[in-house]
């Protein structure tokens, strides 16, 4: 994934097969709850301070496209959550102050853990213990994705897609489908197909569960650059995001990671 490209770069089916992580033992479903927590905080955190959706959606990509390179036992997930966000910001011209990120996310984790929601003052050693956090895991993703953090997104795609089919009137698709992009960013999809294909993916469950339907001849995801096995597998990580119930909070450093999987493990 290191060559620089105007598309996205792909994990490989080896990584794919077996990422960093799972190689040092960790089970594939508590990497997986992993990587949807920290999503799920770079979404909060990214809506509370009024970001664009692109920088939110880059940042949880980097994260994902971060963990086929490198094991959540080198580099727990605070750190990587810290610095995706705020490389994200600067790749997507949307710069936002450190301290502002650093306590927003601090506030979403200690809401989700039922802590007291109260904000670092920037001058104690809980601060700068996130502060160096932030700028090691934005170090980190530069070093391991060989400064390639360009990602392209589908939501121009799905708009445009949507309008050759004919689908922006229909009351429900196009909102449908947008959220489907949207929650997708909690699974390594983004890093496994390109946005074609994704986009293709949510139209094609949105018009499914809306009960519309769409040209068959010739097939409308062909006229989009997809197969038609990519876009039901898309489809299929979606239905399969919405059936699993994912824990409201997770580990977050190494010491709470090793914690929670002797438990898992015992």
């Amino acid at each position: 994934m290191g060559r620089l490209s105007l598309r996205n770069p792909l994990a490989t089916p080896d990584q794919i097969a077996a990422s960093p992580s799972q190689r040092q033992g960790m089970p594939s479903e508590v990497e997986a709850d992993l990587r949807a927590y920290g999503c799920h905080l770079i979404q909060a955190a990214g809506t509370v301070l009024r970001l664009p959706q692109p920088v939110m959606a880059t940042a949880q990509v980097l994260l994902h496209r971060f963990y086929y390179l490198a094991s959540l036992y080198a580099f727990p997930l605070r750190g990587i959550v810290l610095g995706a966000l705020f490389l994200a910001c600067k790749a997507e011209e949307s710069p936002q102050p450190i301290r502002s990120i650093i306590n927003v996310v601090d506030i979403m984790v200690k809401r989700d853990r039922g802590y007291p929601e109260v904000v670092t003052d920037g001058y104690d050693s809980e601060y700068y213990e996130l502060k160096n956090e932030m700028i090691i895991g934005e170090i980190q993703i530069l070093r391991h994705l060989a400064f390639n953090v360009q990602v392209e997104l589908p939501y121009g795609l799905l708009v445009n897609y949507l309008r050759s089919l004919e689908l922006t009137e229909q009351p429900r698709v196009p909102q449908l489908a947008w959220n489907y992009l949207n929650d997708l960013l909690r699974t390594p999809v983004y890093v496994c197909f390109q946005p074609e294909t994704i986009a293709c993916g949510a139209i094609f469950l949105a018009a499914h569960t809306c009960n519309v339907a769409l040209p068959t001849a010739p097939p409308w995801w062909a006229v989009f650059d997809a197969s038609e096995e990519d876009v039901l597998t898309v489809a299929k990580a979606i239905r399969a995001l919405y059936l699993h119930r994912s824990p409201c909070t997770m580990p977050l450093s190494g010491r709470e990671l090793e914690i929670y999987l002797d438990g898992k493990l015992d």
